[in-house]
């Protein structure tokens, strides 16, 4: 693919998204950025969700993951689809009752200020993080497509990904995402289905053949029953459902979408339709990561050193042009449609959370025009030093990240809705402190003084664990609260 090509297929995307914005965005205001107004058809927002929730990470590193990790991701995926029920019929229920526009005011009905800051606090964090993490795959690979032939440095890569992201959400926030994810899930998953398409056809292969070669494979081995192995069926299973309740059911990112549909029963539909779309496509995912691999094998190619890089490598230089186009599109989709909610739900949860902004009498769009740039600006930065020290497959750093800054959120969460206790609030901000620090030193430590035993996702259960451990010892007599 020559620069100039690159270039107009960003360019012809990135019009696209402008179109959206434009009509998505007439008589916004702050209701408009934050809720969408609540009348999001349920059917848009669950189809829109799907790019999201796949974001660059399945797109990249789970089809690579599969030459170190075999199949064993699906694993982790059926205890998504438990997890979602949870979210489905315990959360969704609970916040469309309080009509929150941040679900992290929850914390601060339940326990206090303080809980409710820190709550708040560990989700800015995580979000940064997370979506810093999946946006840089993207830069990664236009700065290989077209940036490079130019001689132009990483950073300014980042820094106009970022801005052309800041320009079609800056207005109409979570009302304009939840029809741009639309258009982006459509590209995401074209990506790869024509990607297994030009693979299929280079190899000569039926439909019956492709189905053989992928399950008689040795890479789509699911179950791992090693006890002592960090993808362990019942590790990776249990760590599936509560990293759903956490990084979705608690991050007021994906949240804020199921939020802004008409009714309680509407975002529960949204969540039922999206579970079952996002298991069959992550499947596709897997598939899609054994026929690469075998791919390369008959092709001779060799396999790069980094997993993340094979499905870059083989769609933009051995697939042909109509497929490498296809595939650009696919995972500037897939950066954007994280990176666009994730900037919008930053700057939703600041300006409610932190900055309280309904209690201002003036200049409110004004302040969420500052904090929007600022986050803007923040995740440049994260971008820039992720860069400087990566050296691992992206999907395992997400969520091993998610592990420790995630467990606070679950903890309080999970003690607010499963116990009547109250909390002395003001300690609770050292509570969720310890608790990641705690949990980090288990991990680090977990094979000598486990018997061999090693921390996978669950280390996000034993987090959340701590949390709950010192928040009864926070206790205050308080009467029930829901």
């Amino acid at each position: 693919m020559t620069p100039l090509l690159v270039f107009g297929v960003i360019a012809g995307y990135f019009v696209l998204l402008l179109i959206i914005s434009h009509f998505t965005s007439q008589k916004a205001d702050n209701t408009t950025f934050f809720t969408a107004n609540r009348r999001s058809p349920w059917f848009l927002v669950a189809y829109g969700m799907v790019g999201a929730s796949l974001s660059g990470v399945t797109f990249i590193s789970v089809p690579g993951e599969v030459g170190n990790s075999n199949w064993t991701y699906l694993q982790f995926v059926m205890g998504n689809m438990v997890g979602y029920a949870v979210i489905a019929f315990v959360l969704i229920p609970l916040f469309y009752k309080l009509q929150l526009v941040s679900i992290y005011e929850y914390l601060r009905d339940r326990f206090g200020k303080n809980s409710y800051l820190a709550g708040a606090s560990f989700f800015l964090i995580s979000q940064t993080i997370g979506a810093s993490f999946r946006l840089f795959l993207a830069a990664v690979v236009l700065q290989i497509a077209f940036f490079d032939a130019f001689g132009i440095p990483f950073f300014v890569t980042v820094l106009t990904t970022i801005l052309l992201i800041w320009i079609y959400t800056f207005r109409g926030g979570i009302k304009t995402i939840v029809w741009t994810d639309t258009l982006q899930t459509t590209f995401l998953l074209a990506a790869v289905v024509i990607s297994i398409i030009m693979i299929v056809d280079h190899m000569n292969l039926n439909f019956g053949e492709v189905t053989s070669l992928v399950s008689k494979s040795k890479m789509s081995t699911v179950f791992d029953w090693d006890w002592r192995s960090n993808r362990n069926f019942f590790k990776t299973f249990l760590a599936g459902i509560f990293i759903t309740i956490a990084m979705n059911g608690l991050d007021q990112n994906v949240m804020q979408k199921n939020l802004t549909c008409k009714s309680k029963g509407d975002a529960q539909k949204n969540i039922f339709w999206f579970s079952i779309v996002f298991f069959f496509s992550t499947m596709l995912f897997l598939a899609l990561g054994v026929l690469l691999y075998q791919y390369a094998i008959d092709q001779n190619i060799s396999i790069p050193e980094r997993t993340d890089d094979l499905y870059p490598l083989l769609a933009l230089n051995y697939f042909g042009t109509f497929a490498g186009i296809v595939f650009l599109l696919g995972i500037i989709a897939a950066a954007f449609s994280s990176a666009d909610s994730a900037l919008t739900a930053l700057t939703t949860s600041f300006c409610v959370d932190i900055l309280d902004l309904s209690k201002r009498k003036s200049n409110q769009k004004k302040t969420r025009f500052l904090v929007h740039i600022g986050f803007s600006l923040l995740m440049f930065f994260v971008i820039i030093i992720f860069n400087a020290l990566n050296d691992t497959s992206v999907v395992s750093a997400v969520f091993k990240v998610a592990g420790f800054t995630y467990g606070p959120l679950l903890g309080l969460f999970a003690f607010g809705l499963l116990t009547k206790r109250g909390v002395k609030d003001k300690w609770v901000p050292l509570v969720c402190i310890l608790s990641p620090m705690l949990s980090f030193i288990l991990d680090q430590n977990s094979a000598s003084w486990f018997y061999g035993y090693k921390f996978g996702f669950e280390i996000l259960l034993v987090n959340a664990a701590i949390t709950c451990i010192g928040l009864a010892f926070l206790y205050k007599r308080q009467p029930g609260f829901l």
